[in-house]
């Protein structure tokens, strides 16, 4: 029994070849197939998400059904994640290449019907996210972007943005200056 446990079944660098070869196609798929975050995830997401693993489990870990088998599995999915993240981190160059570029879906308050297709995203999953993001309708945003991590970047036209604190000050600067003039109007009269 503890033997079993405890003995690597395959060779070991059969292993780690094995599971970085199926992390790197993981990878590739989910890059082919497009960005999109995990909230935006849809129900057939999910299941295939959950299938996924079961489906490449085999393909991971052969015949060895070693505990020690799987902590080597594990940690080499975890160092090459790790690696790659680093890598992302300091090279724009492996960010894109990893990630992709952003994908401009809105423009001046009309979706990109061809950008949404690539990006399998319908005209109401818009609409949910601007008004999510405190938009009324897709007419208000003048530009949208899916970012390379799946995230939804919108920014309103400039007459639908809501004031800053420093057009308050501006206006509150301006209304004294105002109050000032009919008050030294007055006192001339």
């Amino acid at each position: 029994m503890w033997h079993d446990m405890f003995v690597v079944q395959i060779p070991i660098v059969e292993k780690i070849l094995r599971t970085v070869l199926v992390y790197a196609t993981i990878l590739i798929l989910f890059r082919l197939t497009g960005k999109r975050d995990l909230a935006t995830l849809n129900m057939l997401d999910f299941t295939v998400l959950f299938l996924l693993s079961n489906v490449v489990q085999n393909a991971i870990i052969g015949n060895d059904t070693s505990l020690l088998g799987g902590v080597v599995g594990a940690v080499t999915l975890v160092a090459v994640n790790a690696a790659l993240n680093r890598w992302r981190a300091v090279s724009d160059r492996a960010a894109r290449l990893l990630d992709g570029k952003a994908t401009t879906i809105v423009k001046d308050g009309k979706y990109i019907p061809q950008a949404l297709r690539h990006l399998s995203l319908r005209p109401t999953e818009l609409e949910q996210a601007v008004r999510m993001q405190n938009g009324d309708d897709i007419s208000e945003i003048a530009t949208g972007r899916m970012e390379p991590a799946g995230h939804l970047i919108l920014s309103l036209k400039p007459e639908e943005q809501s004031a800053t604190k420093g057009d308050i000050d501006a206006l509150g600067k301006r209304l004294k200056a105002i109050e000032a003039a009919l008050a030294a109007l007055a006192a001339s009269k």
